[in-house]
């Protein structure tokens, strides 16, 4: 008698259905994932100690108050870019060699720092000093 003889598959498992899986599972979680943004930023600026810079004979003075007024050398001058570079060029005349310290209050907006950083640049001024107080208790 012969008996025939099964042939048997050789097993094997597909893996397309199970790959197909992992990247379904992937998506689902990417999707139902929250992401938050950060809607503040918590700083603390760091206060200055050091040595006072050194007095010299010319220089211009740029003050910016809480409200956002600027002051050059104790003149009122408005916080309106071109004005700016009007009044600096004018106070400067052609001498861009000359200090110009920004003395801005602790209030006062970003915005307006740097509309007066942005003024004496694009004028050329290459000394530009922001003033700092020393801290409470540093003198000590």
């Amino acid at each position: 008698m012969r008996f025939r003889r099964t042939r048997s598959d050789d097993l094997s498992i597909n893996l397309t259905p199970l790959i197909d899986v992992v990247f379904l599972l992937l998506i689902f979680f990417m999707v139902s994932t929250s992401f938050t943004k950060a809607t503040q930023l918590a700083i603390n600026l760091p206060e200055a100690e050091g040595q006072p810079a050194p007095q010299r004979a010319s220089k211009l003075e740029l003050m910016i108050a809480a409200n956002g007024a600027f002051t050059l050398n104790g003149k009122p001058v408005s916080n309106q870019p071109i004005d700016l570079r009007r009044a600096l060029r004018t106070e400067a005349k052609d001498n861009r060699d000359i200090p110009i310290t920004i003395a801005a209050d602790g209030a006062a907006a970003h915005r307006h720092v740097v509309t007066a950083l942005d003024a004496a640049s694009a004028l050329g001024f290459h000394q530009l000093t922001i003033a700092a107080q020393t801290p409470r208790g540093a003198n000590d």
